[in-house]
Order: C-alpha cells, then sequence, then structure tokens
C-alpha cells in the first residue's frame, strides 16, 4: 500500500465548494485526504478555520499532529509544493491580548520523542453512559496513548485516572482518583483552558449569551413531546360524545313474537315484513338477523320501491341508534357481523362493503351478478350502505379513542377488546393484524382509486360523494389501526403507513396528478394525510425524472429536496393523460424507488409477447430479471425490461442491492449506460453496509463506470463516505485515476443550468404545489416544533429551550450522543426554521415558479413565507 508524508482530516468547513477545493487541493499536491466525522490515527495534518470543540482538534492536539489553518492548503497549491507549517498553525487570541498556540507544546514534545502522546502513562477506566460518547472519548484518551478500559476493569489493570459522565458513587468507589470528563481538556490547555471554553462555547465579548441548556434534558423532553404527539387523537366525532338512545334507557329489552315476519318473508310480502320490524327496533332488543339478510337481498335485486329502500335504510340507522355494537356486548357484535355481509355469498363483512362499492361505480367486480345498469334507486341505497358503515366505524375508534364511556354494571362488555370489533374482522384476518396493508386493504385502495378516476374523467353527481365517504373511511380504518399498534411499537406504525402510502402512490400511475392531489386534499387524518402526500409527490418526481434522496420526512429535505423538484415538474412536457392500467406493486424501502413483485403490466397490454420470460420471478437471493441481466451484462433484455410500463429501475434484492449495484459490480458497462439513461433515472447515493454503486465500481476495478456515474451526476458523489469513511477518491492508488475521476466528474458540473424562465406544464407544477403544500401543512400539524408560550414562562418552556441551543450551537454538537432519532429530527427541523429566517434556502425556488400565478403555488409560496415569519419570531425571542 501507498504510503503518505501528508495525510490530512477537515473539520468544521460545511460549505461543500470550499471543502471541495481543500480535497482537490490536497489530492493534487500528492497527499491523501481521509473522511468521515471522527478522527482517524492515519492523519498527519488537521485543517481546521477555528479551534473547535471537535473529536478532531482535541485528538490531534492528543496526538501531536499538525493544525493548520485551510491558507496552508490553499498557499501550497499557489506555490506548487508543500510550504512549511510553522507559520499557518492554528492559534486564538487570549483575554490577555496575546496569542496562544493551543497544539503547539504537545506537538512538539511528541516530535523531540519526549512524549509518544498528551495522556502517556493514563490507565483511565471510562465511564460514561452514553455508548456513542463513550466511544468517542475512549478515541480521543487512545489519540494520546492512554489505555482505557471498561467498566468493571481487569484485574491486571492498575488505574491512575477515572473518568466519568455523570460522576456517581460508583464511579468514586474505585482505586484510582476520579475526574470528570471535561479534565481531558483541561490538561490539554492547562491554564488557557478557560480562553478554549470561551471559544468553542460562545463568543468571549458576549459570555451572557453561554448557553446553560442540558442537552440531555433536552432529549428526554423532546422524546416526551413526540410521543404525547404521536398518541393524541386525530379523528374527533362530536355527535358520539355523550352518545345515548333519545328515546329509551340502553339495555331495556322487550319480549316481541317476530313469527309473523318469517311468515311474511316467505310469502313474498317484504313491505309488510319491514313495516313489522320498523315498530320493534328498540335498546337490547334486536330482530333476528336472518330477516334483515333476506330483506337485504330482496332491495339488492332492483325489484324494491325506493319508499321500501328508505325505510330499510331507516331500521339500519335505528338499529345502530339504539344498539351500538361499540357500547354492547359480543352478542351484538356478531348479529351485527351476521346482517352486514352479502345475503348470497354471507362471507363476511368486506364482500358486502366491496358489492356497495362496486355497484356505485357501475362495475361488474362483485361477489355475484347484481341488476344492470345502474338503477338510481339502488346506488343511492348502495351509497347509504356504505355512509351507514362508516358511521359504525366511526363509533368504535370514537370507542376505543377517548375511553369515555360510562358501561352499566353487569353488561359484560369490555372496551379494551377491541381486537373483536367489526373494523378489525372486516378489514384484517387474525393472521395480518400486524400489517397495515392487508388483502382488503389492498382491494379498497383499488375501489379508491377508480372512485378517483370516475370523478376525474366523468359528470357523476354520485362519486364525489362515494369518492368522499371512501377517504373517510380509510382514515378512519388507519388511525383504528395504528391506535392500536402505537402502544406496541412505533416502527410498526411507521411500517405500516409507509407501506400503504407507497402501494397507493404505485398503483395510482394511471390517475391524473391533478385528480390525486385533490384526493390526498381531502384525507381527514394529518398522519395518512402525512403519509400519502409524501409517497404521491415522491412517485410524482420520479415519473418525471427528478429523484429526491431517501432520508427520512423532515423539513430540511421538503425545503433542500421537494421545492427545487418542482421546477422540474414545471418543465415537463405537456402530455395527454394516458392511462397505463393498475400494477402490482408495493414499494421499497427507498424514497424515490418501488419495488415490483407482481406483474408489470396489465393484461389487456398489447405488447404482452414482448414481455421476457422470467419477468416477475425472483430467486432466493430476491434478484429480479432485472438484477439478473445486469449482473450478465445482457443489454437487450435490460432495455426489453426498461421499455415496460412501470418497470422500477431501483428495485432491490433482499439484500438491498438494486440493478445498478450489479452492473458496476460485475463491470456490465453497457448496462450502466442503459439505466442512466432510463426515466426516472436510478438512484445513485444508495448505499448498502456503506457502499454505493461508485464505490462497488471502484472496489472493483470499473474505472469506465466509475467516470460514467460521474459524468452523469457530478462531484457529490465523490463526497460520499463509505463505512469506513472512505471517499470514491479514497479507494484509487494512483494520482492520474484521482485526476481522471476529478475531469469526470467536472464535465457534468460544468455544464451550465438553464435558466427556467418560464412554466411548460402548469397542471403538473399546480399538483406537485398542492401536495406540497398539503405535506408542510401535515408535517407541522403531526410532528411540528413545540409552540411559543407567554413570556413569563420563556426561559422554561421546551420551545425556547430549543431554538436557544440550535442559535448557539451546531446540530451536531446539540444531538452528541442523542439515541432517539425524533428528537434528533426535531433539532434538525429547529436549525432548518431559523435558516428559513435568514433567507438561505428560499433560493432553491426558480423565478418562474415563484412567480407563477396559479392557486396552489401561490399558496405555497405563502406558506413558505408563514414559516420564514415563524423563524425570524423564534429569533426574536431569544
Amino acid at each position: 500500500m501507498e504510503s503518505y508524508k501528508y495525510v490530512f482530516q477537515i473539520s468544521g468547513i460545511k460549505n461543500r465548494d470550499k471543502k471541495r477545493v481543500l480535497v482537490q487541493g490536497i489530492q493534487q499536491l500528492g497527499g491523501k485526504y481521509i473522511g468521515g466525522s471522527v478522527y482517524q490515527s492515519a492523519s498527519t495534518h488537521l485543517i481546521i478555520p477555528q479551534v473547535l470543540s471537535s473529536e478532531k482538534f482535541l485528538a490531534a492536539c492528543a496526538a501531536g499532529k499538525w493544525v493548520l489553518t485551510p491558507n496552508y492548503v490553499l498557499d501550497s497549491v499557489k506555490h506548487g509544493s508543500w510550504l512549511a507549517e510553522g507559520p499557518y498553525e492554528i492559534s486564538i487570541s487570549t483575554s490577555t491580548a496575546s496569542s496562544f498556540y493551543p497544539v503547539r507544546q504537545w506537538r512538539e514534545k511528541v516530535a523531540s520523542g519526549r512524549l509518544t502522546g498528551a495522556f502517556q502513562d493514563w490507565s483511565v477506566l471510562l465511564m460514561v453512559q452514553e455508548p456513542t460518547r463513550w466511544a468517542m472519548f475512549k478515541r480521543l484518551l487512545r489519540a494520546g496513548r492512554a489505555k482505557v478500559y471498561h467498566c468493571p476493569p481487569p484485574s491486571y489493570a492498575s488505574l491512575t485516572h477515572v473518568m466519568a459522565k455523570p460522576i456517581t458513587e460508583d464511579s468514586k468507589s474505585h482505586d484510582a482518583p476520579c475526574y470528570p470528563v471535561s479534565h481531558i481538556v483541561q490538561h490539554l490547555f492547562g491554564s488557557n483552558y478557560l480562553d478554549i471554553y470561551n471559544i468553542t462555547e460562545s463568543p468571549p465579548v458576549e459570555k451572557k449569551k453561554v448557553s446553560f441548556v442540558d442537552f440531555s434534558k433536552l432529549e428526554t423532553d423532546l422524546r416526551d413531546y413526540v410521543i404525547k404527539q404521536e398518541a393524541r387523537p386525530r379523528l374527533c366525532f362530536l355527535e358520539f360524545l355523550g352518545y345515548h338512545d333519545p328515546y329509551r334507557p340502553q339495555f331495556q329489552a322487550t319480549e316481541t313474537d317476530f313469527t309473523n315476519v318469517g311468515t311474511m318473508i316467505e310469502c313474498g310480502l317484504f313491505t309488510e315484513a319491514l313495516d313489522s320490524i320498523r315498530s320493534t327496533v328498540f335498546p337490547g332488543l334486536l330482530p333476528p338477523a336472518a330477516y334483515l339478510v333476506s330483506l337485504l337481498d330482496y332491495a339488492q335485486q332492483g325489484n324494491a320501491t325506493s319508499v321500501f329502500l328508505g325505510n330499510l335504510q331507516q331500521v339500519m340507522n335505528n338499529l345502530l341508534v339504539t344498539n351500538p355494537p361499540w357500547l354492547a356486548s359480543s352478542r351484538v357484535k356478531k348479529y351485527f357481523s351476521q346482517v352486514l355481509q352479502c345475503p348470497r355469498c354471507k362471507t363476511g363483512m368486506w364482500p358486502f362493503l366491496e358489492t356497495a362499492i362496486s355497484y356505485c361505480l357501475s362495475s361488474e367486480a362483485t361477489c355475484h351478478l347484481l341488476p344492470g345498469p345502474a338503477l338510481p334507486a339502488l346506488l343511492h341505497f348502495h351509497s347509504d350502505l356504505l355512509a351507514f358503515c362508516l358511521k359504525l366505524f366511526q363509533g368504535e375508534l370514537h370507542n376505543v379513542t377517548t375511553r369515555d364511556f360510562v358501561l352499566p354494571e353487569g353488561t359484560g362488555v369490555s372496551q379494551s377488546s377491541a381486537s373483536g370489533s367489526l373494523l378489525y374482522g372486516t378489514f384484517w384476518t387474525i393472521w395480518e393484524r400486524t400489517t397495515l396493508l392487508s388483502r382488503a386493504v389492498k382491494q379498497f385502495l383499488k375501489h379508491l382509486i377508480l372512485a378517483a378516476e370516475d370523478h376525474d374523467e366523468r359528470d357523476n353527481k354520485q362519486t364525489p360523494f362515494l369518492r368522499d365517504t371512501l377517504l373517510d373511511l380509510l382514515s378512519v380504518l388507519v388511525e383504528f389501526w395504528c391506535q392500536q399498534h402505537l402502544r406496541l411499537n412505533q416502527s410498526v406504525v411507521e411500517k405500516g403507513l409507509k407501506d400503504l402510502s407507497e402501494h397507493f402512490a404505485l398503483i395510482s400511475q394511471g390517475v391524473s396528478p391533478v385528480a390525486l392531489a385533490s384526493l390526498v386534499s381531502r384525507i381527514r387524518s394529518t398522519r395518512l394525510k402525512l403519509a400519502m402526500a409524501e409517497a404521491t409527490l415522491t412517485n410524482l418526481c420520479c415519473r418525471n425524472g427528478c429523484t429526491v434522496g431517501d432520508e427520512p420526512l423532515s423539513l430540511k429535505k421538503m425545503v433542500m429536496s421537494y421545492l427545487p423538484a418542482l421546477e422540474s415538474l414545471a418543465q415537463s412536457p405537456p402530455s395527454d393523460h394516458i392511462r397505463t392500467g393498475p400494477t402490482s406493486h408495493s414499494c421499497s424501502s427507498q424514497g424515490t424507488s418501488c419495488s415490483t413483485q407482481n406483474s408489470l403490466v396489465t393484461e389487456t397490454n398489447p405488447e404482452k409477447e414482448n414481455i421476457p420470460r422470467g419477468l416477475n420471478r425472483v430467486n432466493a437471493a430476491g434478484e429480479t430479471l432485472l438484477h439478473r441481466a445486469c449482473k450478465r451484462n445482457q443489454v437487450e433484455t435490460v432495455l426489453q425490461i426498461l421499455a415496460l410500463p412501470g418497470t422500477d429501475v431501483n428495485v432491490k434484492d433482499y439484500a438491498g442491492w438494486t440493478p445498478l449495484h450489479e452492473a458496476c459490480n460485475h463491470g456490465s458497462s453497457a448496462c450502466v449506460e442503459a439505466l442512466l439513461r432510463h426515466r426516472p433515472a436510478p438512484v445513485l447515493n444508495n448505499q448498502v453496509g456503506g457502499v454505493s454503486p461508485l464505490h462497488d465500481a471502484l472496489l472493483n476495478g470499473h474505472m469506465d463506470i466509475a467516470k460514467m456515474l460521474l459524468e452523469h451526476a457530478g462531484a457529490v458523489l465523490l463526497q460520499q463516505t463509505d463505512g469506513n469513511g472512505r471517499t470514491a477518491l479514497d479507494l484509487v492508488s494512483t494520482t492520474s485515476q484521482r485526476e481522471e475521476l476529478l475531469r469526470s466528474a467536472h464535465v457534468r458540473d460544468s455544464t451550465p443550468r438553464k435558466q427556467v424562465t418560464e412554466v411548460l406544464n402548469l397542471p403538473l407544477l399546480e399538483a406537485g404545489s398542492s401536495l406540497l403544500a398539503h405535506l408542510i401543512f401535515s408535517y407541522q400539524r403531526e410532528r411540528g416544533l413545540p409552540s411559543r408560550v407567554q413570556p413569563g414562562d420563556k426561559p422554561h418552556s421546551l420551545g425556547y429551550r430549543l431554538v436557544r441551543a440550535v442559535e448557539e450551537h451546531s446540530l451536531q454538537r446539540v444531538t452528541l450522543g442523542w439515541s432517539d432519532q425524533r428528537a434528533v429530527r426535531l433539532v434538525g427541523d429547529a436549525e432548518m426554521l431559523l435558516e428559513l429566517c435568514r433567507g438561505r434556502c428560499l433560493g432553491q425556488v426558480s423565478t418562474a415558479v415563484k412567480e407563477c400565478k396559479g392557486e396552489n403555488t401561490m399558496c405555497l409560496m405563502a406558506i413558505l413565507e408563514e414559516l420564514k415569519c415563524r423563524g425570524e419570531a423564534l429569533r426574536a425571542d431569544l
């Protein structure tokens, strides 16, 4: 392996362009750059803009390395060779107006051989509770040549120090002096410790602004805030508050003889039978289920009058009012499950619902034949049945959400028995309870999409009501499922919402973006709307040649990724809306990719003969035909697959590898070229075990592919590090190879970006703006920052402490050692809000989009301006 005299790390330089110039300069002069966020013992020089309280700076000081300003590299490049380091050594101005070189004393001692490190001969028992912080302090101590032990230490260890955070009685019980971890900094800088503290913590001239926010307590409080936000009820139904029978006390049973009703039904006297039942609906009294099933069967045949259908609907509603199943015993629930099923098939409540939905959509996909064409009276009746079921499910959701009911003693009703509810039994089998995306839910989503298409393409007065009813049903069933699983496992809820929303985004690709945006906007559950808006917007961007990252949703992602993507939507060429037919997919874990599981085209596709054999089969490793073709460089098969509608270029095998990974790994240059030309383009920053496609190509010696990737994406790929902190440039061994890679990246970066001056596709831009506006709105409702408080409570409020911490310290400093990613996200959101108010982010929006007069786009710009004002208000409070 080639040895280097000049091995650099960089810390404290966040500007990517400045950092790229430094890295290129280091490599130009024959030095080596080591990336990553932690200190590497192989480094010889550290470049920092000023004294930092970072691991790299403290470790370099302890190890006696050169710590220099960025001008050392810049001036050396101008000179054409490495200059002497001395004039560029980092220094600070102390309180005595003299210069202090914090690293020099240790560097000179190590260079002269007097010491091997600042902590030579130290034998340290490190007692830090947080694993991440423990690892950081271990690296720091070992950089200064200390021996570091876990607790309890081995019997042979002769301890000289005990370093603890926090200091406890246990840490004081060992046979060695106990120090706080701040003793490390005191030892390194001696009498200048306070000057270092002031520089790294806050400006010395404004010591009153030193933050005393307890970061550990801040994480705990933010976590509690998030948990409280997640557990709150989303859907409230005022009509169920204090719900009771307005006519008689509940559970008052009356003996009634229904023999004559059965005889009337047998004789075909359905109207008379219904009249008899109408007068016998009381609390605790239920007509035989078989009679109501017969009446429902008669109603569905199309021979009943409008009066009969209206009376039957009234009977059903009275049953729900007088005998609500969510307040009754299991006998009443069983009764409703017997009534609310297809009178012919009798296979459960879902076929009953599906029949009503299909009839309203004029679809033939019902479990048995129904009269057609659709009769207006019967259409209205089936719509009322759906509304009836919605009311029933709303009652069950309200019951498990609020628990406000006081049940009479001796009724045998258990409020905790949500798993036995009618809603659960309708949409989930026993084996599907842990997944939101059950078979019935998938079928329900297909009907919802058909309702959206029907409303978009035809003037059907019944369709808007059907669409809104289905959306309300979806919100209720999602909230019910989430409410039950949130107490058990938050990750299960997140995965369930992600699976459902991405599945919806994929099977709705034949629906116009305008109709999809309208559909998402009408979702009542903000939790569901958030997931659906993100998945739909991501899919919309992907279909129009603009990829977004796969990181979790945050305010930063919305501003830095989705907002610039609107420009691509605005520039997409207008095209006629052509329905390609629903496809059977389920989304992968990547935000920009969708994993094909079943067919990529429907049976109605006239190009069936062009479908490659084995397209829908995966092998034991989860590899699709596209994976296998890329491994074998079968470019004709790859092109054939990519030409099919609905092909997912980012499909993953069971290990997470994409076809692009396989092509890069096996040197399939022609397949890489075909994948890069595909629209939407493949995601280039996917990593598996820290290995990206670019890393994969270089690790296997495929320079031609690496240059192809860089010419496609630019130098941004060179900034990505693998699991060992290595960039792509670290994986090549010669200067000429590094120069080739840099030239390839420069080809892409030097291409002038076309200035967008007009909107070419206003409907698509409006759809994207609507989705992003609802995404921001739902995000604020679901995961928003703590609200502002009255001035008297300000110093103790969570929002004030959060914003103050972010204003005075970096995100990395505040969240160092935090384990709860939800709390970390809130800190990132606060930082992004402050960046918005400084006006540093809205430049991501093109002038054409900013000045667009579309209603949704103007609304989105107003929302962004409101966020900016909110950030300014938070800063003004500090």
